[in-house]
């Protein structure tokens, strides 16, 4: 791998670390301002909102300058929204805050992944993918542990009492000293996009008109949806992703209910999925080639109904094994298909606005899905029976998937012999 390479696995990974610590320090926040239950799957909703309404923006911006320079931006936006979750009082005021990191991380999301594209020939994106997505999870688990950590107890009571002579922070309670370090991880993060290389890719944006923006975009998505393996490889990710986002929240309710967890103790076992995830990665990058990559589609259907398994189960070490199982399966699937969403949206319209494209179907998903977990929430749901209809969508969805697919192919295939057969007359 190019020596570029690490430094932007090193910069995705602090960044990674402080977006999932912060969530989790969110969440005390929200419980501090004795917010509603139904509010905390909303913090991930705002997070992701400007990912939605800013898609046909941020390709563009991802492509306008050094890719290294925008994730540093969009750091910069990150400490920003930290300090102001800081400064709120109200319940409101915790997730308009919470939404301005989601700005900066959807900034982020394009320049991060667009840039292996560019430093990084094909037959290395599967590889690259893996190396990323393992990462990310691994700072997904380090960072759920962090945010977890930075809420106990024993931690905050050790945080406030750090003392600077002559100086007064007015940090007075453990979430206002945890916002603190999560934004120095954002800090971190940041001073390493600058050194990231510059790849020498033209960055001049041709059109600054939003209006041509966004029917570039929209092009850009069409273009996408049609693509035979486009497409699939774009339904697979758009499910796995507003899936992953609820299961982060059900576990944190099911670890309640079926162990009686508190918030802290539930937070690892969010860590636990994530360990799954980054094995399943690493597996699919040494196992699966970028031309076997939909081959891995029947494991999504496995995912489901091993979410299903939830329900029955009482016993921690049994959850452990069980979540560690849904955290492989969904990274050994998604992983190769990441990779070929990639390689098909470079080809056919450039890094940046591919990768908007993805993040916007993504998470669309992810704020219709948690929309949903948030009204039954709302409507006291039990959290079995929500499990329960999580896992059965998630797999049946998958079986479309996979006949979607494999009517391509034959479609594929009886194209492939009528242009034969005109040849050999």
């Amino acid at each position: 791998m190019e020596r570029g390479f690490y430094t932007i696995m090193a910069a995705q990974f602090f960044s990674s670390l402080a977006d999932n610590a912060l969530l989790v320090v969110a969440i005390a926040l929200l419980i501090d301002l004795q917010a509603p239950a139904y509010l905390t799957p909303m913090l991930k909703f705002v997070f992701v909102l400007f990912y939605v309404l800013l898609a046909p923006l941020v390709g563009a911006f991802a492509d306008s300058m050094p890719k290294g320079r925008v994730m540093f931006v969009s750091n910069s936006i990150k400490i920003a929204g930290c300090m102001l979750l800081f400064l709120a009082t109200h319940q409101f005021l915790a997730l308009s805050a919470y939404a301005i990191v989601g700005l900066g991380a959807a900034s982020y999301s394009p320049a991060k992944y667009g840039i292996l594209t560019e430093l990084l020939p094909p037959e290395k994106l599967v590889i690259a993918n893996g190396w990323m997505e393992g990462l990310t999870v691994g700072s997904i688990v380090l960072g759920t542990v962090t945010g977890g950590l930075l809420i106990t107890p024993a931690v905050s009571s050790f945080l406030l009492s750090m003392n600077f002579p002559g100086l007064d922070f007015g940090i007075d309670t453990a979430v206002e000293a945890s916002l603190v370090v999560v934004a120095l991880f954002y800090a971190m993060a940041a001073l390493i996009n600058l050194f990231i290389p510059n790849t020498g890719i033209d960055h001049r944006m041709l059109k600054k008109n939003p209006l041509f923006l966004i029917h570039d975009f929209s092009h850009c998505v069409k273009l996408l949806w049609t693509d035979k393996l486009g497409q699939i490889s774009l339904a697979v990710t758009t499910l796995f992703w507003g899936a992953g986002a609820t299961l982060q929240f059900i576990v944190l309710k099911w670890a309640e209910a079926a162990l009686g967890y508190a918030l802290n103790e539930a937070a690892l076992l969010q860590g636990v999925v994530a360990i799954g995830i980054a094995l399943g990665s690493v597996l699919a990058a040494k196992l699966v080639s970028l031309r076997r990559s939909v081959e891995v589609i029947p494991l999504g259907i496995a995912m489901g109904i091993v979410v299903i398994c939830m329900v029955v189960v009482r016993d921690l070490w049994l959850a452990v094994i069980l979540l560690i199982a849904v955290g492989g399966l969904a990274g050994f699937f998604v992983v190769p298909m990441n990779a070929l969403l990639q390689h098909r949206g470079h080809i056919l319209m450039g890094a940046g606005h591919s990768i908007a494209v993805q993040n916007f179907n993504e998470n669309l998903s992810i704020l219709t899905m948690l929309s949903i977990y948030a009204l039954l929430i709302w409507l006291d749901v039990d959290i079995y029976i929500v499990i329960t209809l999580f896992g059965l969508f998630v797999s049946t969805t998958m079986i479309f998937v996979r006949k979607w697919h494999l009517d391509n192919q034959r479609q594929q295939d009886s194209l492939h012999l009528i242009g034969t057969r005109e040849r050999q007359l």
